[in-house]
């Protein structure tokens, strides 16, 4: 019997209109009628999440890919990590050498330079929702201001592979490459590019998930997870049962013990519920 849902948004609930479907809509009322806690796991931060959340009936959110947990129902922190200023310094060391964009996220506010990329993105899905930092310097904010930063953001058009190995070797962080192009270009701004997801070493989905299963004292085999992106293969190791839908990259595919007939457009969240969880009225 699955006891929890754990869920990606971009993608896997909400598609790149930033709509959900009808049918995604109705699985996630039966899964609150039936009592079965939903779990969004998500790269964005708490502050631009929160909404949807709410919408969502969502128990518990698992955000910046592990850098946050927390307790939807009572808004209790369960967990919050983040960069100390020493690991941002040596990434900066790094990034200075590359012409880059970097933006951070605290936990409120998106922090950049100049709007482009995801945090472009994220400023036009989320209008009011999060503060705009629009500073000279990332690294500067970091030294001056007394306020954690959760994660950095390195984005490029070109390749940042070279520079994801640079940091890999130079620091003791997490680093995701994401890439937008082709079949997962950014239809919100129309671009296409790669970033470089950077947080406190060992924050990932999965090890957040595995950390929210013993706070709910849950075994593995009570656990479904869904997903589309490189960041949810680790979720899917933290479940009994991972589920990527049809948009999914190929590599995420090939982690997951099922691909859903339909793309998250389509209702693929909700085929992933019904395929496993047998209601008694749908």
């Amino acid at each position: 019997m699955i006891k929890l849902i754990a869920s990606d948004l971009d993608g896997t609930i909400i598609d790149d209109k930033n709509s959900i479907s009808q049918d995604n809509l109705k699985a996630i009322d039966n899964l609150q009628k039936n009592n079965i806690p939903l779990v969004i796991c998500t790269g964005k931060t708490y502050a631009l999440s929160k909404d949807v959340c709410k919408n969502l009936h969502a128990r518990f959110g698992i955000f910046g890919n592990g850098s946050q947990i927390v307790d939807l129902t009572t808004g209790n922190e369960i967990v919050k990590k983040a960069l100390s200023l020493q690991e941002i310094e040596s990434c900066f060391s790094i990034i200075k050498n590359h012409d880059l964009h970097v933006h951070a996220y605290t936990e409120n506010s998106i922090v950049t330079p100049k709007l482009l990329y995801m945090d472009l993105r994220n400023s036009i899905l989320f209008p009011n929702k999060v503060n705009i930092e629009i500073v000279d310097s990332v690294l500067n904010y970091a030294r001056e201001k007394n306020e954690p930063i959760l994660k950095l953001i390195v984005s490029s058009t070109s390749s940042l592979l070279n520079v994801k190995e640079e940091l890999e070797k130079s620091t003791n962080l997490n680093i995701m490459y994401i890439t937008k192009t082709g079949m997962y270009k950014d239809n919100i701004i129309d671009k296409e590019y790669e970033y470089l997801d950077i947080s406190p070493l060992n924050v990932t989905k999965g090890n957040a998930l595995q950390m929210l299963s013993n706070y709910l004292n849950l075994k593995k085999d009570d656990i479904l997870s869904i997903g589309d992106n490189i960041n949810d293969i680790d979720m899917f190791k933290a479940s009994n049962i991972s589920v990527a839908v049809n948009n999914a990259c190929d590599k995420v595919k090939s982690n997951a013990n099922y691909i859903s007939q339909n793309t998250v457009e389509n209702g693929a969240f909700a085929e992933a519920i019904y395929k496993f969880i047998p209601f008694d009225n749908v």
